[in-house]
């Protein structure tokens, strides 16, 4: 397989999966776009082996060997992911420990169904979506990695509580809550609530002491942003901003997230970055 035809296959898988990233990270110059677009995959194909995979603990595990040996100079060329991302690696300073702790937090979800405190949350959301930031911020800043640092990781935060609070639903069919239970005990939230999938004063108390907390990362994160460079903090702004308009979204639909799945409409992500 030609190494273009490796990125074009990771182009469109994030362009299949996640369409707030692939539109704002489709601003930046072609080869820092194509090293996303890579390790966008390498993300993609570890949550399908969690939520998808018929053996996710054996696949998992597996995976994780594989990882080591591709770390190691020795994969399948024949892979597209694993062959463009072998090109990202010679051409960036890369963190192998992000990667690992992607890998690690998506394990979580293989064990983990439930958390008794938002300190957890962020531990688990540190290891799904604060490690993406730090594999991409080599790619994106390169040289200012530990000025950068703790923006990316609140970003991470900030998105993946977002997407806890998208995905409630979804989650409880996968019998998986990640609303802390202090949180929810504190507004006498119960799972049995959730489970009946109404929208009362108590669940949208719980929703948005959550939210409140999303918003207070995003602007840690955005505290930051003007250290990028020019071609990368368009992007990487435009995605916060985007994800952040999700929680809006929400909100204009009276936090009903039973039952449907909320996205940023198209005007409005045209409209967020146009302002950009």
């Amino acid at each position: 397989m030609e190494l273009k035809e490796a990125y074009r296959f990771c182009e469109e898988v994030i362009a299949a999966n996640s369409k707030s990233f692939y539109k704002s990270f489709s601003l930046l110059p072609k080869e820092k776009r194509k090293a996303v677009w890579a390790i966008y995959a390498f993300c993609r194909t570890v949550d399908d082996i969690v939520d998808e995979g018929n053996d996710p603990i054996r696949q998992l595990a597996l995976f994780k060997q594989v990882f080591r040996d591709f770390l190691a100079g020795n994969y399948d060329a024949r892979n597209p992911m694993w062959l463009a991302l072998s090109d990202v690696f010679k051409n960036y300073d890369m963190d192998d420990e992000a990667f690992a702790s992607m890998i690690a937090g998506q394990e979580m979800d293989l064990l983990i169904k439930r958390y008794q405190t938002f300190e957890e949350v962020l531990d688990y959301s540190y290891h799904v979506a604060s490690s993406v930031g730090l594999m991409l911020l080599p790619v994106l800043a390169p040289g200012k990695t530990a000025l950068l640092k703790d923006g990316a990781i609140a970003l991470g935060y900030a998105m993946q509580i977002t997407n806890i609070l998208r995905d409630i639903d979804e989650d409880l069919g996968m019998g998986r809550i990640y609303l802390p239970s202090e949180l929810m005990t504190k507004y006498n939230l119960s799972e049995q609530d959730l489970h009946n999938k109404t929208v009362t004063p108590t669940f949208v108390a719980v929703w948005e002491e959550m939210a409140i907390k999303a918003e207070y990362y995003y602007r840690k994160a955005f505290e930051t942003i003007n250290e990028y460079p020019v071609s990368s903090r368009i992007p990487v702004k435009g995605a916060g901003l985007v994800y952040r308009e999700i929680l809006t979204t929400i909100r204009k639909k009276d936090h009903n997230v039973f039952g449907q799945k909320h996205f940023v409409p198209d005007q409005s992500k045209q409209q967020i970055l146009a302002c950009l």
